[in-house]
């Protein structure tokens, strides 16, 4: 399996482990009686910092996995997969894991510095992933 593939698995497993880190701390406080099922209010910062951090955790890998899997999936569709494609998508996911972590981790000024480098290091390889398949396509 293609390296770009596998990476793309990587992000989805990684936003599933995140959304099952915040399902598992509502059920818990519901099963406790701490909280009703309707006092996770969306947008609205809420429980621990922790939590608060986990839930945005979350919410950015689903913002940030469509993007990705449209870019490895057309890259897929029209045969661009090359090496240089793969080591590209393995940066993605690689960053992915660093904001991630560096997100769950605090809230320090280091922290944000290092979730903001990550998000820009995907970013840059989402462009690159884009030129990529223009290029390798004909289209630039």
């Amino acid at each position: 399996m293609n390296p770009a593939i596998i990476a793309l698995i990587g992000f989805t497993i990684w936003t599933i482990l995140l959304g099952i880190g915040v399902i598992s701390i509502r059920t818990f406080k519901v099963l406790k009686g701490e909280k009703k099922s309707n006092e996770f209010p969306s947008g609205v910062q809420h429980g621990s910092n922790f939590y608060w951090r986990l839930n945005r955790a979350h919410n950015n890998c689903i913002e940030n996995l469509p993007i990705f899997a449209a870019l490895v999936l057309i890259g897929a569709f029209t045969g661009v997969l090359d090496s240089t494609f793969a080591f590209v998508s393995q940066i993605v996911l690689g960053a992915r894991l660093v904001q991630s972590s560096a997100h769950l981790s605090s809230g320090s000024e280091m922290a944000v510095n290092i979730r903001f480098t990550g998000f820009v290091v995907q970013y840059g390889s989402f462009l690159y992933l884009v030129w990529l398949i223009l290029q390798k396509s004909g289209m630039i």
